[in-house]
C-alpha cells in the first residue's frame, strides 16, 4: 500500500553519504485510516462491486429515496420485519436485577423458536468449560442461569434482529443481507467489549451495534431496486453519503420501535461527534473494529497491514483478536 517507506539521504552520486541503513531508517508514520475510508472499502467489498460506475443522477435519485424514508420512518420500517412481540416484554424482566428464571423460562415458551436458540446458546462448549458445566443443559431454567441476565439479554437481542437482514430480495440483498448481519454481531460484541472503559453501558452499546445497520439493509434494498445492472452506484460521494443517511434512518426506526435514548443517541452521535458521548464512542469503536476484521477475515487485507493496525492500542487489539472468525462466533 506505500504507507511505510524509508527516507533516504539525497545528492549527486560523488559527495553521496553512504545510505542509511534499513535498521537505522526512520519509519514513515501510517495515520489511522478514517471511517470514511473504511467504509468506502467496505461498501465495494459488500456488494462486489465492478468497476463499471453509475452516473451521478442514478446516484442522486437512490440518495433522495434513501433521505425520503429517513423523513418517513414508517416507510422506512417497512422494509424491514418487526421485531417479535415477545422480545420487549423479556427484555423488561430481564431489566430487573431480581428476575426470576421461572418467570422467564414461562414467558419464553410463548416462541418455540425462542426455547431451541436458548437450548443451542447454553449447550455451547464454550459454557462447559468455562463453568464446569454438565455436558447437556436439557431444562428452560438451568439454560437461564447457566447463561445469566447479560447473557440472555445479549442472545434475545441477536435473535430479535437477526430477521431483520435474513430478508432475500434482489441479488444485492442475498449477497449483502448475512454479510451485514454478520459485522453487526461483531459490532455488537465490540462496543459491549470496549464500553466498560468508556463508562458506557455494556448493553446498550451492545444494542446499538446490533440496531446501528438497520438504515444499511434499508439502503441496499433500495440499491438493489434502483441501480441500472451495467453499473454501479459507487462514487466516494455517494458512499458518504449513503452510511449517513443510513444512519439516521437507523435512529429514526429505533425510535419508532421505543427504543432507550441512550441506544438512539449513540447511534446518532457515533458517525460523527462520538466525542460527546461515551455511549456514541464505544459504538463508533465497536463499528471500526468490526469493519476491519471483517476486510481481514474475508481476505480484504492481512492481519497485520497498517491499514488495519494503525492506531489501535493494546485494548483495542485484544477486542480485535476477540471478533475474529471461529467455532465460538455466534453463527
Amino acid at each position: 500500500m506505500g504507507w511505510i517507506g524509508k527516507l533516504l539521504n539525497g545528492g549527486d552520486e560523488k559527495n553521496k553519504a553512504a545510505p542509511v541503513t534499513a535498521a537505522a531508517a526512520p519509519e514513515m508514520i501510517r495515520q489511522p485510516a478514517s471511517i470514511t475510508e473504511i467504509d468506502a472499502i467496505y461498501y465495494r467489498w459488500l456488494a462486489a462491486a465492478g468497476s463499471a460506475q453509475a452516473s451521478a443522477q442514478a446516484e442522486q435519485q437512490i440518495l433522495d429515496e434513501l433521505t425520503r424514508l429517513a423523513r418517513e420512518p414508517i416507510a422506512g420500517a417497512a422494509l424491514v420485519p418487526r421485531i417479535p412481540a415477545i422480545i420487549p416484554q423479556l427484555m423488561r424482566t430481564l431489566q430487573n436485577e431480581n428476575m426470576s428464571a421461572a418467570e422467564l423460562s414461562r414467558q419464553l415458551a410463548q416462541d418455540v423458536l425462542l426455547v431451541a436458540e436458548v437450548y443451542r446458546e447454553a449447550n455451547r462448549p464454550r459454557y462447559h468449560s468455562r463453568y464446569n458445566a454438565s455436558p447437556s443443559i436439557n431444562n428452560m431454567e438451568g439454560a437461564i442461569m447457566l447463561l445469566g441476565q447479560n447473557g440472555m439479554r445479549m442472545l434475545l437481542a441477536r435473535v430479535a434482529f437477526r430477521p431483520i437482514v435474513s430478508m432475500q430480495s434482489g441479488g444485492l440483498t442475498i449477497r449483502t443481507a448475512p454479510l451485514i448481519w454478520r459485522q453487526s454481531e461483531k459490532c455488537a460484541l465490540a462496543a459491549n467489549l470496549v464500553a466498560p472503559a468508556m463508562q458506557a453501558n455494556a448493553f446498550d452499546a451492545y444494542l446499538a451495534g446490533l440496531m446501528a445497520n438497520v438504515g444499511l439493509v434499508v439502503a441496499f434494498r433500495l440499491i438493489d431496486q434502483m441501480h441500472a445492472p451495467d453499473a454501479f452506484p459507487q462514487s466516494d460521494a455517494f458512499i458518504a453519503q449513503v452510511f449517513a443517511q443510513a444512519r439516521i434512518l437507523s435512529v429514526r426506526i429505533a425510535e419508532l420501535w421505543e427504543f432507550p435514548a441512550s441506544v438512539t443517541n449513540a447511534i446518532e452521535h457515533a458517525g460523527v461527534d462520538a466525542d460527546t458521548d461515551p455511549q456514541a464512542q464505544a459504538l463508533a469503536l465497536g463499528d471500526r473494529l468490526s469493519k476491519l476484521r471483517m476486510l481481514v477475515d474475508t481476505g480484504r487485507f492481512p492481519a497485520d497491514d497498517p491499514f488495519v493496525m494503525a492506531g489501535l492500542g493494546k485494548s483495542e487489539l485484544l477486542v480485535f483478536d476477540k471478533l475474529a472468525d471461529d467455532e465460538d462466533d455466534e453463527e
